[in-house]
């Protein structure tokens, strides 16, 4: 494997955990705007996708390969707790 294909393989294993945590920051800041005013786009965003990222990881450690619907889920659950926690949602 050259180096172009395990780039092209890294970018396909974090890309859900990018575009989960993109869009998910996303829509909590359109449907949340009164509640995460304070908190920034980019810290949030940052903060959800580094929990997807780990939970990928994890999920290739545990089961041995990726790709899991296991892993997928654990990735939405991951994501979801961690903006409630960093944005504030879950201190009520």
């Amino acid at each position: 494997m050259g180096p172009l294909d395990a780039l092209w393989h890294l970018l396909n294993f974090f890309g859900p955990a990018l575009g989960v945590g993109l869009v998910v920051t996303l829509l909590a800041k359109l449907i949340w705007r009164r509640e995460l005013k304070s908190v920034p786009f980019q810290t949030l965003a940052l903060w959800c996708v580094a929990a997807g990222a780990m939970v990928l990881v994890a999920g290739l450690v545990v089961f041995g390969r990726d790709g899991r619907m296991v892993t997928y889920g654990a990735l939405v659950l991951a994501v979801a707790l961690t903006l409630g926690w960093r944005g504030g949602l879950l201190r009520r």
